[in-house]
């Protein structure tokens, strides 16, 4: 076992990023098996799909749909309901075989961060 913590700073509240390349760069290059790709924040999720920037676009617009940014009852505490809902529904992490030290991605996909409060530099652990 073992893991390394990345670290990816994002630009606005509800972002997008493709984190591939770091996920891959924190892969030891002889492992084979998965690695699991956390991340530590409540208001952060970790998702597995295309990214195509319309794409990304499209996905920030539905959490923005889905989730109403004021009302909650959360908000009261420190204002950032709506962050965490919309992290819920990602999930904190994902699994990903790796051969080779490689991850074994299928054509399309990457691995995303979803940071539903930013700008923040966020913590992502890498572990296998």
């Amino acid at each position: 076992m073992g893991s390394e913590r990345i670290l990816v700073s994002t630009d606005r509240r509800l972002s997008v990023v493709d984190i591939t390349e770091k996920v891959q760069n924190a892969v030891p290059p002889d492992l084979q098996g998965t690695c699991t790709v956390f991340a530590r924040h409540t208001t952060t999720g970790i998702t597995v799909n295309e990214a195509e920037s319309r794409l990304l676009d499209d996905f920030e617009t539905a959490l923005s749909d889905i989730v109403a940014d004021e009302g909650w009852e959360h908000d009261s505490l420190d204002g950032n309901a709506d962050s965490h809902v919309r992290a819920m529904l990602v999930g904190p992490s994902e699994t990903i075989p790796v051969m080779d030290g490689d991850l074994d991605l299928g054509t399309w996909q990457s691995v995303l961060l979803v940071d539903c409060d930013g700008p923040r530099e966020r913590a992502i652990d890498v572990c296998w």
